[in-house]
């Protein structure tokens, strides 16, 4: 099996959970869009005010997506 990132995105504020969801569907767009498999989009709540959207990819996917949507930061995923 291939390794896979979760690729990160941090929201914080009132708004963090609307806008990490908002943003969760745009990367399920792009990874669509880009044709990759095994992708998968969501989001976190880490606090009331906090949140988090990720896009997990597979390891050799991860530079194009790094590059073209700049995430905060990434975790390897343990499957």
């Amino acid at each position: 099996m291939k390794r896979r990132i979760k690729l990160i995105w941090d929201f914080f504020g009132e708004d963090a959970e609307q806008t990490a969801k908002h943003h969760a569907i745009h990367l399920q767009e792009f990874a669509k869009m880009k044709a990759m498999d095994n992708c998968d989009a969501g989001t976190e709540g880490t606090s009331a005010e906090e949140h988090l959207a990720y896009l997990i990819v597979e390891e050799e996917n991860m530079i194009a997506v790094r590059d073209a949507l700049r995430p905060k930061r990434g975790q390897w995923v343990e499957d």
